[in-house]
C-alpha cells in the first residue's frame, strides 16, 4: 500500500514540473523510509505515527552515513562501504533534508484525503548552526587551474568548466547541460533554457573576455575530437554527470593538497566577488537564478570582518570628497 502511495506521489511531483534531481531526492528518501517500515512490519500509511518517525530518525543517526541503502544492487554498484566517511555521524542538515521530504509526502496524503492528519511534527527538526561557506583565494584558484594538464581531454575540459563556473556563477548542473547553440561567444552570453535551471525559468548568464578566449580554444579542440551538440561531454561523447565532475575536482584538490573545494564552491566565490566589487544584491539574485532576493541574502551571509572593511574603504564618505584633507 505504502509503495503505491510513494509511486503516486512521485508521479505528481514529476507532473508539477519539479526537477529530475528533486524527484530523485524524494524517491531516495521515501524508499529508505519504506524499507525501514517494512522491516518494522508497517505496510499501511495510517500506521505511521509520530513515534514511528522519531524512531526512524534515531535509527538513521545510530547507523551512520551510507550504511543504509534502498537495495542490494545499489550497495554493490555504488560501493558506499568504500567511502572514507562510511559510518560517520549523519549531519543535522542531512537529517533535516530527509525530514522535509517526508513532510512533503505526508502533507500530500493529507491533501488527497488518504490520511486525516500528518504524523510529522515541526519539533522533529534538529536545530543547526550555520556553517560558513567555503571560499577559494586567488592563489588557491590559480594553483588548481595550473595543476591541470591541457594536453589531456578530461583535464582540459574540467579546467574550462572550473573557470566558467567562477566567471558566471552558474550551478554545475546548468553548466554541464549547455548546448553549443546556446553559447554566444561574441556576445559574452550563455542562454540557459528552463528545462535545465533549478527555478524552471529561462535565463542568461554572462562571461568576460578572458573566458571568451578560453572557450574559443576549447571549441577548436573539442570539435576535432567529438561530434556533439553539448559544450561539455565525457570521453565517450555522452553528457557529463555532476557526480563524475565532483569526483574529478576532489581528485585534483587531493593532488595539490587543497581542501573544502566542491563544484558549488565556485558559485559561492562568484557571489562573494560580485558583492565585494560593488555589485548589488538584486542584480546578483537575477544572475544566480534565485527565486527571490531573500534567498540570495540568506545564502551569502558569510562576509568576514576583513571583507566588510575592504568593501567599506571603497565607499568611505570622506574618502569620496575630493576637497576634504
Amino acid at each position: 500500500m505504502l509503495e503505491r502511495r510513494i509511486d503516486d506521489f512521485l508521479v505528481v511531483c514529476t507532473n508539477k514540473g519539479l526537477s529530475k534531481r528533486t524527484v530523485q531526492n524524494y524517491q531516495h528518501t521515501l524508499l529508505l523510509l519504506l524499507k525501514y517500515l517494512n522491516e518494522q512490519g508497517i505496510e499501511e500509511e495510517k500506521k505511521v505515527t509520530s513515534d514511528v518517525l522519531r524512531k526512524y530518525i534515531q535509527y538513521i543517526k545510530e547507523r551512520g552515513k551510507y550504511t543504509v541503502t534502498t537495495n542490494n544492487r545499489s550497495r554493490i554498484s555504488n560501493r558506499p562501504q568504500h567511502r572514507k566517511d562510511y559510518g560517520d555521524d549523519v549531519q543535522a542538515s542531512t537529517i533535516n533534508g530527509t525530514l522535509k521530504n517526508i513532510r512533503a509526502f505526508f502533507n500530500w496524503m493529507v491533501e488527497e484525503r488518504i490520511i486525516h492528519d500528518t504524523p510529522f511534527k515541526k519539533s522533529m527538526f534538529i536545530k543547526t548552526t550555520r556553517k560558513p561557506l567555503a571560499f577559494v583565494t586567488d592563489k588557491e584558484f590559480q594553483k588548481l587551474i595550473d595543476s591541470l594538464d591541457i594536453t589531456k581531454f578530461i583535464e582540459f575540459r574540467d579546467r574550462i568548466i572550473i573557470q566558467l563556473l567562477l566567471d558566471t556563477g552558474m550551478r554545475v548542473g546548468e553548466c554541464l547541460a549547455i548546448a553549443v547553440a546556446d553559447l554566444k561567444i561574441d556576445e559574452n552570453t550563455i542562454f540557459l533554457p528552463a528545462e535545465h535551471t533549478k527555478g524552471k525559468r529561462d535565463r542568461y548568464v554572462f562571461f568576460g573576455t578572458k573566458m571568451a578566449r578560453e572557450l574559443r580554444r576549447w571549441l577548436e579542440y573539442k570539435d576535432r575530437v567529438y561530434e556533439t551538440d553539448l559544450l561539455f561531454c565525457n570521453r565517450n561523447g555522452n553528457p557529463l554527470i555532476v557526480n563524475q565532475f565532483d569526483a574529478n575536482i576532489q581528485k585534483y584538490c587531493k593532488r595539490i593538497h587543497l581542501e573544502q573545494i566542491h563544484p558549488h564552491t565556485f558559485r559561492n566565490n562568484f557571489a562573494k566577488r560580485f558583492l565585494m566589487s560593488g555589485g548589488d544584491i538584486y542584480t546578483l539574485s537575477k544572475i544566480l537564478g534565485h527565486t527571490s532576493v531573500k534567498v540570495t541574502e540568506q545564502a551569502y551571509l558569510d562576509l568576514t570582518t576583513q571583507d566588510l572593511q575592504k568593501q567599506y574603504q571603497n565607499f568611505s564618505p570622506l574618502n569620496k570628497i575630493k576637497s576634504y584633507y
